[in-house]
């Protein structure tokens, strides 16, 4: 029986090699369906988010780094497709309507600082948002359009989460959005975007917060860039946050005791990075109705940001499934250095 296991084990990897040394088309990193991606884009992409910490990253690190990127890459170039073939890719007009709403908070030189940052032209902003937006489309119509919340799942949730309800101290509903000055392998946003310094953590969270100000959602920024694991997937929801544990955050994070309930923080500087907070609601002390119109929207809110995960998580699956990929990169990789 071992015999027979090892020869099996054995011929696994014969096979696992010898698909690897098909003939690699030059300059392309992998490819999705009948589409390529070079090495080009991908160079282009992680000088974008890793430019900074790449001159002090082993290169090990790197190649786990741009592994990554390509990653994202694919996914992304999964969901256009996807966009393309339905009919649901943004127009002009879209890009240029997001265009001008991330100059309007800046000058024109600020706005080229913005881009030179990313090390980006005004193209390549252009090719990346018209996917986003698309890609947008798609899983609003393939998945935000189908999900709806029961009053029995409301009722459900509420009695098997009673006593989260009864508040033995005046709390605060609250969402945030974080960046930080040093990237963390352990977090992915959706849109695997991470400040690399302190330069561009600011220039990122100023971004994000004229986007708020424009009128972008808060929870789909906080999935899209938010830099703290916990929340992010959430959209950026902290849920009932009780009003001592803000009052002994520190003097900056303790402003926002005196925010009204629907608005957004200023940009707050703390330990962990920085951060603008969304205030939902303002909870005294005791036990909360299942009547209360407010604990009704808290739980519809937290329960359909449960289901957008789910189902935008088996969508990415099955979309990637269906998909016939090849990644390169990662052969180039099995080949040199598994031996």
């Amino acid at each position: 029986m071992l015999r027979v296991l090892v020869l099996g084990a054995t011929a696994a990897i014969l096979i696992f090699f010898s698909a690897c040394k098909t003939v690699v088309p030059e300059n392309v990193a992998a490819t999705v369906n009948t589409r390529t991606i070079s090495y080009s884009e991908l160079d282009k992409q992680f000088q974008s988010q890793f430019a900074s910490s790449a001159e002090k990253a082993s290169d090990d690190q790197m190649m786990i780094q741009k592994l990554e990127v390509l990653r994202s890459l694919i996914d992304s170039e999964i969901m256009l497709q996807r966009a393309e073939k339905l009919g649901l890719m943004a127009t002009d007009t879209d890009v240029e309507a997001k265009i001008t709403e991330f100059k309007s908070p800046f000058t024109q030189e600020e706005f080229q600082k913005q881009l030179a940052a990313r090390k980006m032209s005004l193209d390549d902003l252009k090719a990346q948002l018209k996917r986003e937006l698309s890609v947008q489309k798609l899983i609003n119509k393939e998945i935000t359009s189908h999900i709806s919340i029961a009053d029995k799942d409301v009722s459900d949730f509420y009695n098997a989460n009673k006593s989260s309800f009864n508040f033995p101290e005046p709390q605060i509903h609250m969402a945030q959005i974080v960046v930080t000055a040093q990237p963390d392998a352990n977090v992915r946003n959706l849109k695997n975007d991470k400040a690399q310094n302190d330069d561009q953590a600011q220039k990122k969270i100023h971004m994000l917060e004229a986007r708020i100000h424009q009128g972008d959602d808060f929870g789909m920024l906080a999935q899209n860039f938010s830099e703290d694991a916990q929340s992010a997937p959430n959209g950026g929801d902290l849920g009932f946050v009780p009003e001592s544990a803000l009052e002994k955050a520190g003097p900056e994070v303790r402003k926002i005791l005196s925010i009204p309930p629907g608005q957004v923080s200023p940009i707050v500087k703390t330990d962990g990075g920085y951060r603008v907070f969304k205030i939902f609601s303002r909870e005294p002390a005791g036990q909360r109705a299942l009547s209360d119109p407010r604990v009704q929207q808290s739980i519809r809110e937290t329960l359909l940001n449960r289901k957008d995960q789910l189902l935008r998580a088996a969508y990415f699956e099955v979309a990637r499934d269906e998909a016939k990929v090849v990644n390169y990169l990662a052969q180039k990789i099995a080949l040199t250095r598994i031996k």
